[in-house]
């Protein structure tokens, strides 16, 4: 077998993962569009690679206002790898304690409002302490982990707790301990990792599971769509709707603060 259909087929698991999870994918979509029907967001973070997820489920085609995609530079800019802005500081800081909540301190988060947070690990600190902060206020969390990496890791938070100690809803990518799921001959250490496969399947999963319970809730949403398939005025008439809708509902998280 090929190092490539090694990968394919080792992805073809990932996705029969993910299929296992339907009820839990269910779940995690009721939330997210009740939140998202009451005129509030869901806040999506995600540190490191994780970004990937956060970006995949908004804004890009195929996605909707409803979701906050919280993304910090200084753990996520890792096209300079070294020097300043290095990967080193990126992977410093996600396991400073305190940060998490300082990012927080930005939004007013509202009774209602719900969380997505994204580590494949789920044991550096910021993304920990961002779910545990997220509940603390109040805020239901769904996590996105790999539950066999995770288990086969050492947390880094004050108390041992991993991200998905403080999880409403878990679900898990399927990504082997490591993630890279490619083993080469001659080569000490596997290649090619699958979390993102497993997480991008989950992230959409969900995403289409809420747009449907919005169209039957009598509000569709507005979905960023390509002018090859609805026309170029249509597309920019979207574009602009979707942009305006979100750029209300973030208002609200910005309005208390300091109050």
């Amino acid at each position: 077998m090929t190092p490539a259909l090694q990968y394919l087929e080792a992805s073809q698991g990932l996705l029969n993962r993910v299929r296992d999870q339907l009820p839990l994918i269910q779940q995690a979509a009721d939330m997210f569009a009740k939140t998202i029907l009451a005129g509030q967001m869901v806040h999506v973070f995600g540190s490191g690679h994780s970004r990937i997820l956060v970006e995949e489920m908004w804004p890009r085609y195929g996605s909707f206002p409803g979701f906050n995609p919280i993304v910090e530079l200084s753990l996520t800019f890792h096209n300079l790898v070294v020097g300043a802005n290095g990967q080193r500081q990126a992977m410093f800081l996600e396991n400073v304690s305190g940060f998490a909540s300082r990012i927080l301190r930005n939004f007013d988060l509202q009774p209602g409002d719900s969380a997505l947070v994204i580590s494949s690990g789920g044991c550096n600190v910021v993304p920990v302490e961002m779910a545990e902060e997220f509940q603390r206020r109040g805020v239901k969390v769904v996590a996105i982990i790999s539950t066999t990496h995770s288990e086969a890791s050492t947390s880094r938070h004050r108390d041992g707790k991993k991200l998905q100690d403080f999880a409403d809803i878990v679900l898990d990518t399927g990504a082997p301990v490591g993630d890279a799921m490619v083993k080469i001959d001659g080569l000490e250490t596997p290649v090619a990792p699958g979390s993102t496969v497993g997480g991008c399947l989950l992230v959409n999963a969900i995403k289409a599971e809420v747009a449907d319970r919005l169209t039957k809730a009598g509000q569709p949403p507005k979905v960023l769509t390509a002018g090859a398939v609805v026309g170029a005025a249509k597309a920019t008439e979207l574009f602009e709707a979707a942009y305006d809708e979100h750029a209300r509902r973030i208002s609200r998280y910005y309005a208390g603060l300091g109050v």
